[in-house]
């Protein structure tokens, strides 16, 4: 059976949800950083957080990327699972750090 190549709707899609990655983790990280400053009310154990779950963050996206990749999935595809674990991380963590400051 013949694969199916991407199209351009395809390519763009992904695109997207990379963009989308990059507006929630730079959202994210700017808070953390006013936070350090002592400008975003932030938890105490906000540090720790952050550094601890980058591994099983990263893990997931990684092995979602691999399997894609190993059932035979297109670029777009392998780029999409690896992004949608993140994009889901980086989105609960925008969330909460907003809610603290607008309930």
């Amino acid at each position: 059976m013949a694969r199916r190549k991407a199209s351009p709707f395809d390519l763009w899609r992904s695109s997207m949800e990379l963009g989308a990655l990059a507006v929630e983790t730079q959202a994210v990280v700017t808070m953390r950083m006013l936070g350090m400053a002592g400008m975003w009310p932030v938890e105490t154990s906000e540090n720790d957080r952050m550094m601890s779950e980058k591994h099983p963050a990263f893990a997931k996206a990684a092995t979602a990327a691999t399997v894609t990749a190993m059932r035979g999935g297109r670029m777009d595809e392998i780029v999409s699972a690896a992004t949608k674990s993140l994009t889901t991380k980086a989105r609960a963590n925008r969330k909460r750090l907003v809610k603290r400051v607008i309930p």
